[in-house]
């Protein structure tokens, strides 16, 4: 049986985990890190770069550097990185591709199935979109499941206690909000509620709108139009917000963030704990509004939650702990890092699901109301919110014309009236219904939602029994062509990933042999001729004009002329050292 692995998609950071004696272990990257950064970048040689390599090198190529990608994980827009254009499923994939091979470096083995998780607030095209993006990456994915569950999961898993466990999860771009009822292995997930673009990102952007007001009231720059100068302060700002959780004020330096005709401007700013509390209590409160519909949801009152589970590293923040602290009147469990609590509940999850953990069941709840469009535009739930998963609900419809033949089926997600102002999931039509009276004909409308949260939709005239189907399978706006590409592009980018080490071994090797033989060439100088050294010059001026442009065939060629002027060198050596002495 191959391992399936646990992954937290994140926003900002990504973590992987796996089951090991049916323990949850968190698995560190190549770099040793626990975290890795879910950004991905484009190299000088127009390679891939995933993780802390992409992150590091945004602040000079911030064009050339994509974060918080899951922001628009469902949506169709393309996402420009160098002269090609990606969909978000595309560079969610190109995140997943490096923590598979972490996670197969780490155990020694090939690596095909995961559990990968997504805020419960998550659509339908979102959620399909995952699944894509682990598809496209090599990944059988065996499970999505929601953020808030996998954390409940890690920190009950193992105990005996009946409990009801409210989990309150920011993370980088998302917050989630689940209350789940524990009882001998059962995890039953009673509510949610979330936001799905609200998160330390905006705090970040809060923070940053700050400085640059500030430093624009001094010296007169706009320093939002310089994108490299934006860049070093994103940097700055996220360290700062990350030490006010600690210290009650930090400063903000940036040396030569600009420059006008007096020369170069300093950026040097204090920042206090409140004046950043400050910045994001609105959206703390929203945070503790939607914490408080999801008990109502639950129908529980504050006093009746057991337990208090923080999830994601803005969680850190003291604001956000004594606003939760208030509302629930209880402390929040830290026994888990809440960095690493979500990947850990997804390993658990995947030993569940491959047998190596027994004895747990897990209960989901749909977090936003499916149905259809009707006449007059009107939106019309089949599913209601917060229904448990795997689900299956029908209703019955009519015809609004007579002799009508054809009906449209507009399947929707959310909680509004009117139907534009939901969410459009796909359509699909209808055919053959009997000729009669308008309001006469039956059609039945049945909706089913997978254990992964995936919608089914079914439609049959009660009457002739004609029916149409449709698996909302392409939510992601990825076709199965698109994804059989996608893949087929990957396993050829692999073999011109091999490529590219082989080029940048042999570059590596070239510089350094370079650079010491130059060395040499200084030291004995004076026993060369000057014709050779000439030659030789020109020799290290080619190497480092072209040393980038160059195949493999091209950098082994140089290999061996390097290696013709290293033997050379000992010659012209040996032969001044013979005419010194004969004419000494």
């Amino acid at each position: 049986m191959s391992y399936a692995i646990g992954i937290d998609l994140g926003t900002t950071n990504s973590v992987l985990a796996v089951l090991e004696n049916e323990e949850p272990v968190v698995i560190t990257n190549k770099r040793g890190e626990r975290l890795t950064p879910s950004v991905v970048g484009l190299g000088k040689n127009n390679e891939i770069l995933v993780g802390r390599i992409a992150k590091n090198q945004s602040i000079i190529s911030g064009d050339n550097t994509i974060c918080s990608i899951k922001r628009q994980m469902g949506l169709s827009d393309k996402i420009k990185l160098g002269s090609r254009e990606y969909s978000p499923q595309e560079i969610s994939a190109f995140i997943l591709s490096k923590i598979k091979q972490d996670a197969e470096e780490y155990l020694g083995k090939e690596i095909t199935e995961a559990v990968i998780t997504v805020p419960a607030y998550f659509n339908d095209n979102q959620r399909q979109a995952t699944k894509d993006a682990g598809k496209i990456a090599g990944l059988n994915v065996l499970r999505i499941i929601n953020e808030p569950t996998a954390a409940a999961l890690a920190y009950g898993t193992g105990k005996d206690t009946e409990a009801t466990i409210l989990v309150y999860d920011l993370g980088g771009g998302t917050f989630d909000v689940s209350i789940l009822d524990m009882a001998d292995g059962v995890f039953q997930v009673l509510s949610t509620a979330g936001n799905n673009h609200l998160g330390g990102d905006d705090f970040d952007q809060a923070l940053m709108d700050l400085i640059c007001k500030q430093f624009y009231e001094k010296e007169n720059i706009d320093s939002t139009r310089d994108k490299m100068a934006c860049q070093k302060l994103r940097e700055e700002v996220e360290k700062a917000k990350i030490a006010l959780s600690e210290l009650e004020s930090v400063e903000i330096n940036v040396p030569f963030i600009s420059a006008d005709e007096k020369g170069p401007k300093h950026l040097n700013i204090q920042v206090t704990r409140q004046q950043f509390g400050d910045l994001i209590e609105e959206y703390i409160d929203e945070t503790i509004a939607l914490t408080e519909k999801a008990l109502q949801d639950a129908h529980l009152e504050p006093d009746e939650i057991d337990k208090v589970v923080l999830v994601g590293g803005s969680t850190r923040i003291p604001l956000v702990t004594e606003r939760v602290k208030q509302l629930l009147a209880r402390e929040p469990e830290r026994g888990i890092n809440p960095d690493e609590v979500v990947a850990m509940g997804a390993a658990i999850q995947a030993g569940i699901l491959q047998g190596e953990k027994t004895g747990i069941v897990l209960v989901d709840v749909t977090p936003l109301s499916l149905g259809i469009e009707i006449d007059g535009g009107i939106f019309i739930p089949i599913i209601e919110r917060n229904s448990t998963v795997p689900c299956s609900f029908k209703k019955i419809f009519t015809t609004i014309s007579d002799n009508q033949r054809v009906v449209e089926i507009h399947v929707m997600q959310g909680e509004r009236t009117r139907a534009e102002e939901n969410i459009s999931l796909g359509k699909f039509q209808l055919s053959g219904i009997r000729t009669a009276k308008k309001g006469e004909p039956r059609i039945e409308v049945e909706f089913s939602i997978d254990v992964d949260g995936i919608v089914h939709v079914s439609a049959v005239d009660m009457d002739t029994q004609v029916n149409q189907k449709i698996e909302i399978s392409n939510a992601s706006n990825l076709s199965d062509e698109e994804i059989k590409r996608i893949i087929e592009e990957g396993i050829k980018k692999k073999e011109d990933d091999v490529l590219y080490l082989e080029k940048m071994k042999l570059q590596k090797e070239l510089s350094e042999k370079c650079k010491k033989l130059n060395e040499e060439f200084a030291k004995n100088s004076a026993l060369l001729s000057d014709t050779f050294i000439e030659d030789f010059k020109n020799f290290l001026d080619k190497v480092s004009s072209n040393i980038n442009e160059w195949d493999l065939q091209s950098l082994e060629e140089t290999l061996e002329t390097l290696e013709f002027y290293s033997k050379e060198l000992q010659v012209e050596q040996e032969k001044m050292e013979n005419d010194s002495e004969m004419a000494g």
